[in-house]
């Protein structure tokens, strides 16, 4: 079948389920930043110390280890919930409901003298919402077919980034005009948009594959193994087998030796964006940049060129397949990192080159999400949908999250020794760098090394998947 014309391309957004992702990428966005940057706002005004807003960024590694309990999203079904609405709707409403409570909940208490249950609803509003993503990912997948991924994670970013700009910029003016705790219980409000969409759409089909259907009979031979065992134990082990061991198996009895391949690029593919996004908040400061410029250019400006990103990549994606644009995409997201180190070698708060890195930055990052959602996407069976992205999300975020603990240790080095070493001393002066920033000078110029590895592996993996038919030449359905 020929490809679609551009037009047919363009209309797919109008496509039902790709328009309901747009609602349900908010409802995952909201809670992302008033758990992290947006929490350290409030709790920086409330004159909470430094190294006390540092330990309660930790509440992030709820996000990085959300596969642990993916395999229960994916296989445990919620008394009544589950009957009335499904298997992903249920753990939805669910989770929705522990987001909005959680951020209601936080809005009356004092970051000065309640501290410690601040933290609490904090963790239970990051656990939530980790939940969320596990399902809603799972939903995701399940409710479209592969021609349509790539449009469904770019309206999917695209709300994303809508609800990341509320729950940033958005907060930030309502605590303004308003109150810290008027912000927060308006973001709860905003948790109504996901509990209504879950409850408007209708539960996805449950899609199983053959060769699924032999290993999930195993699972049953597995099972009369241990007949004489208590049932309760027995039952424990069954459920251990089929729902964490199948979906690792399945995965390796798919892509076999590649996919060890695909782990690793999996796990490099965001090694140059997240390090250096740690320092970008305290480089504007630097720089002398005020709150004001930073949400305007950074948060309002940036928000969009990220929607108009997510929805080039998913253009482009429906047009040629996400693997064919993994090549594209790291070298987007590792080169736009030295728009920054230009930023920075001019030493100087210029807005208009703020707006430029800013715009290359958000660009690069909303087109490489909607490839790098779409390729994710295509790897899971949809028998273990939640399980197996759960673990893809989670391992692309880890080593970046590690690595960007040692991002301000590094600028300090960097400030205080480059000039010791001969080659980082040439790469100064040939830039002419302001020596009071030279340290995020070549800090930017190493995160974008860091994607080096990444593009390595991006081209065998785009070679093994090279012959894949595009979406764009698939019937609706295949």
């Amino acid at each position: 079948m020929p490809a679609r014309g551009w037009r047919e391309t363009a209309a797919i957004y109008a496509h039902p389920r790709v328009v309901t992702f747009l609602f349900l990428g908010f409802s995952a966005g909201l809670p992302f930043l008033l758990v992290f940057s947006t929490l350290s706002a409030w709790m920086k005004r409330s004159d909470v110390s430094l190294a006390t807003i540092g330990f309660a960024s930790w509440i992030g590694i709820t996000y990085s280890i959300k596969f642990v309990w993916s395999p229960v999203v994916d296989r445990v079904p919620l008394p009544l919930l589950t009957r009335w609405l499904g298997r992903r709707r249920a753990w939805l409403l669910l989770s929705q409901a522990g987001i909005g409570l959680g951020l209601l909940a936080m809005s009356f208490c004092d970051p000065r003298t309640e501290l410690a249950l601040l933290v609490t609803f904090s963790v239970i509003v990051a656990f939530s919402s980790a939940t969320q993503d596990i399902a809603l990912d799972a939903f995701r997948i399940e409710a479209t077919d592969k021609s349509l991924q790539g449009p469904t994670a770019a309206t999917y970013q695209l709300g994303y980034r809508i609800a990341v700009l509320i729950a940033s910029a958005g907060a930030l003016y309502v605590a303004a005009f308003y109150s810290w705790p008027v912000a927060y219980q308006a973001m709860a409000a905003f948790a109504l948009v996901g509990i209504v969409t879950t409850l408007v759409v209708s539960e996805p089909p449950k899609r199983i594959e053959v060769a699924t259907e032999e290993r999930e009979a195993k699972v049953s031979e597995f099972a009369g193994r241990y007949a004489q065992l208590h049932p309760a134990l027995r039952n424990a082990i069954v459920w251990i087998y089929g729902a964490i061991v199948c979906p690792f198996v399945d995965f390796f009895v798919r892509f076999r030796w590649v996919g060890v391949l695909l782990l690793a690029f999996i796990a490099l593919f965001r090694l140059c964006d997240i390090p250096m996004g740690v320092m970008a908040y305290p480089f504007y400061l630097g720089l002398g940049f005020d709150e004001l410029q930073i949400a305007n250019i950074s948060k309002i400006f940036g928000s969009v060129m990220t929607g108009l990103g997510a929805l080039l990549g998913g253009v482009l994606v429906f047009r040629l397949g996400p693997a064919r644009l993994l090549v594209l995409s790291v070298i987007l997201i590792a080169g736009s990192n030295l728009t920054f180190a230009w930023l920075s070698a001019l030493g100087r708060a210029d807005s208009l080159v703020l707006t430029i890195a800013i715009s290359v930055d958000n660009l690069a990052g909303g087109f490489s999400g909607s490839v790098f959602i779409a390729f994710l996407s295509g790897l899971t069976n949809t028998a273990y949908t939640a399980t197996q992205y759960a673990l893809f999300t989670s391992l692309m975020l880890l080593p970046g999250k590690i690595l960007g603990g040692y991002s301000g240790v590094i600028v300090e080095w960097l400030q205080a020794s480059a000039r010791d070493v001969p080659v980082l001393a040439a790469l100064l002066d040939w830039m002419n760098a302001a020596p009071k920033y030279q340290g995020f000078t070549l800090f930017f110029i190493y995160t974008t090394l860091l994607g080096l590895p990444a593009l390595l592996l991006a081209i065998p993996v785009n070679r093994y998947f090279a012959k894949e038919t595009p979406p764009s030449a698939k019937k609706e359905g295949q």
